[in-house]
């Protein structure tokens, strides 16, 4: 039987900033595109974005490039997006009410369906279209609505229990903006987005960019 490799992760994270610029170029009405064009968009070399998709197959025309629609296509599919995700979010603070707000959780791949808190002065109010409903409806949510799919974006110490919660509904997919690293089964996929992690990374730059003016105002 032939052996299927399977792709890095650091690949899969880069398809959805595939599909994005290519559906710019839609939108832009280019119809062809070469990975040197397409590279140059999200700062990627043009072997690499060829070696991605080697994963997948072969999807470019040498001296033509790749058809962007069809390539677009062909990603969405890899990455599932011929569907909708039934999607739910835990804590509705400033933070939650925002990522309800958002409008690109309307658009193809994600739905969101349910939200949930733990304030009892929120539960039962409206944001946007949806109600707040208390955590303990997680459970039947999840199961009536098939969801795999949450946003955690409650406090650090929440966070754990919530996922718990969360993973024993039966979701499998978690976005965490919670500043903690969860503990979660095998099989179960998480993805963190802390905005002061990545501020901190780059402070370091700031930092050393600082001590070099300084020495040189110095000599």
């Amino acid at each position: 039987m032939e052996r299927i490799e399977i792709p890095p992760d650091i690949v899969i994270r880069r398809l959805p900033l595939y599909a994005r610029s290519l559906r710019y170029l839609l939108d832009e009405g280019i119809q062809f595109v070469s990975s040197q064009e397409l590279g140059e968009r999200i700062n990627v070399t043009a072997s690499q974005i060829r070696k991605d998709l080697s994963f997948f197959g072969e999807f470019g025309k040498q001296g033509i490039g790749y058809d962007v629609a069809k390539l677009l296509t062909h990603i969405e599919h890899i990455l599932g997006l011929s569907q909708d995700w039934p999607m739910v979010l835990v804590g509705v603070g400033h933070l939650g009410q925002a990522i309800v707000h958002y409008e690109g959780f309307y658009t193809k791949g994600v739905k969101l369906v349910a939200i949930f808190d733990n304030d009892p002065a929120k539960l039962g109010q409206h944001i946007g279209e949806f109600p707040v409903l208390s955590q303990e409806h997680i459970s039947p949510v999840v199961q009536t609505h098939s969801v795999k799919m949450a946003i955690v974006a409650v406090p650090a110490p929440q966070a754990q229990s919530v996922t718990d919660s969360l993973v024993e509904a039966g979701v499998r997919a978690i976005l965490c903006y919670a500043p903690v690293i969860l503990q979660v089964p095998d099989g179960i996929y998480v993805r963190y987005i802390d905005p002061i992690t990545a501020l901190h990374s780059m402070t370091y730059y700031l930092a050393r960019e600082e001590e070099r003016e300084n020495q040189e105002e110095r000599a």
